[in-house]
């Protein structure tokens, strides 16, 4: 039977961001039972893409790059790949409509990191929207549950929590991006020479999207608001403690949130829903 093969599909998508990331997969747990599985099979997509330029410094990056974007336009016009990940993710794709120019631009970017290791303002916010913004539209999508209006009128702050999330990513990562990967994301920053005015300036601008997000956080639909929420805590959290961090200790260590401070974003965010004040 076929929905054996759907389910498999879409267990594979969830155990590859349980393995990934227990943030998000914490948090998408917390979304409505009917948003979980369309919500894993595009984080199971974007983690997969991500690995090929981040991860398999033996292979033909290019190469595999550019099979898995023909496999993802395959599945998604067929309605079936062999392949359990864009299985799951074509699912998504078609049950909810996803725009394909959204894909475009997120395996655009993907191409990015295999080209550039320094990026100009509009580079930065090139890649920013095709990395980030647009994951965060495809699970709008899928939040929306096939309602236009609602969607657009969520789209800017989705796309602010989206970017967000990323930046923090890449203030979090920097030590490995800068290091193993030469990258530097942010333009015309210095890691040899890391000013507190060039990350206080980075830290604004973020501060600015996590604000623009929350907005839309209050607006979304039910089912999905408070597992959203956690993860914007997740990451306000996160965020903070970077803040408090001195530039200069930037690259010295990858900032976390244990396991302990994530239980207890929890257990706070589920009081202020109690008390209905998110």
């Amino acid at each position: 039977m076929i929905k054996l093969f759907h389910e498999l599909s879409q267990e594979c998508s969830k155990a590859t961001t349980e393995k990934y990331s227990t943030s998000f997969s914490s948090a998408i747990r917390l979304l409505h039972p009917e948003l979980r599985e369309p919500v894993f099979n595009i984080y199971g997509f974007v983690r997969f893409a991500d690995e090929i330029v981040d991860t398999f410094h033996e292979y033909n990056k290019t190469e595999l790059l550019e099979e898995f974007k023909k496999e993802t336009f395959a599945a998604i016009y067929r309605g079936i790949s062999l392949n359990p990940i864009l299985h799951s993710f074509q699912l998504t794709v078609n049950k909810y409509q996803v725009a394909p120019d959204l894909i475009q631009a997120f395996f655009k970017s993907m191409e990015m990191d295999l080209r550039n290791t320094a990026y100009n303002s509009d580079g930065y916010a090139e890649y920013i929207y095709g990395s980030a913004e647009v994951v965060g539209l495809m699970c709008l999508y899928v939040f929306c549950e096939g309602n236009p209006r609602q969607y657009e009128q969520l789209k800017p702050a989705a796309q602010s929590l989206g970017a967000a999330f990323q930046k923090v990513n890449f203030l979090r990562d920097v030590k490995a991006d800068y290091e193993e990967l030469n990258r530097t994301y942010f333009p015309e920053v210095d890691f040899k020479n890391f000013t507190p005015s060039m990350k206080q300036q980075i830290e604004h601008d973020i501060a600015e999207d996590f604000k623009d997000a929350y907005e839309g956080i209050l607006n979304l639909p039910v089912k999905a608001r408070f597992g959203v929420y956690v993860a914007y805590k997740y990451y306000l959290t996160l965020f903070r403690k970077i803040k408090k961090t001195k530039s200069c200790n930037i690259l010295a260590k990858r900032i976390r949130i244990p396991n302990y401070g994530k239980a207890f974003i929890l257990a706070k965010a589920g009081v202020r829903r109690q008390l209905n004040i998110l």
